[in-house]
């Protein structure tokens, strides 16, 4: 199976002017702020996710995909490993409520201080569309997930409850391809005020076995936009782009 794991970190650095100061204890070492959706789509058993936010990047940590097994978004005061933690819990059959429990509860919690695991916010779908989310009592504000019919979306550091509703709303209501479909979620939480400090990147992932271009691949379409200052409208163009693209035809895919 194909599995994408993939990792960023950008270091905030605190100083002054004559010389280097430690960070304040209420400073976070990394930065934090996005806001994604997770979707299932019944009609071509396909499952994938998006997201976007101010920071540099941010597909590099936040979604993880497994085909024949589900998705998951890891953000906030992010633990990068919740992602392929999550994926083996849900490739055993755990269901995604378990899973977030199972999660947190082996969490060791390594930076308490500045860097707490009440901070951390996941969500969780399987293969089949089920899924789970927590956003922790210390993530920033504002911050909190809404679910819909095969839909999840959590954000935090974000201008309001609207963004995560915008996001619910826009995913059902919208036709098409699953890509487009998680685009107009992005467009609706950015029109719900999206992340309260702006807009740098974005990213889509959407897994299906051996539905990929050529043999052997799972991954049905991996976006990345990691600088640009309308992260959401290119990733639009590209998933546009994609979706007049000739059929593919790829051997034992079904329902494209």
């Amino acid at each position: 199976m194909m599995r994408m794991a993939r990792t960023a970190i950008v270091l905030l650095i605190a100083g002054a002017a004559l010389a280097p100061a430690a960070a304040r204890s209420d400073e976070r070492p990394w930065e934090t702020g996005t806001f994604s959706i997770l979707g299932y789509d019944p009609a071509t058993g396909e499952v994938g996710g998006a997201v976007q936010s101010r920071v540099f990047s941010v597909g590099n940590g936040v979604l993880w995909a497994e085909a024949n097994v589900g998705v998951v978004a890891t953000q906030a005061v992010v633990d990068v490993s919740y992602g392929p933690q999550s994926l083996d819990l849900l490739r055993l059959g755990v269901a995604p409520a378990n899973v977030v429990k199972e999660v947190l509860d082996k969490d060791p919690d390594p930076l308490p201080d500045r860097w707490s695991k009440l901070g951390r916010q996941f969500a969780v779908m399987n293969a089949k569309g089920e899924y789970a989310a927590y956003t922790g009592p210390k993530a920033d504000a504002w911050s909190g997930h809404k679910g819909g019919k095969f839909c999840t979306a959590q954000g935090n550091i974000l201008a309001g409850e609207a963004v995560v509703n915008n996001m619910v709303e826009a995913f059902e209501r919208t036709p098409g391809h699953l890509s487009q479909r998680l685009v107009a979620a992005l467009e609706g939480g950015q029109a719900g005020g999206g992340d309260k400090r702006g807009k740098q990147s974005a990213a889509l992932v959407i897994v299906k076995k051996n539905c990929g271009v050529w043999v052997h691949n799972d991954t049905v379409l991996r976006l990345q936009v990691d600088d640009n200052p309308e992260p959401i409208a290119e990733l639009k163009r590209l998933v546009d782009k994609w979706n007049v693209r000739p059929p593919r035809g790829q051997i034992g895919c079904e329902g494209q």
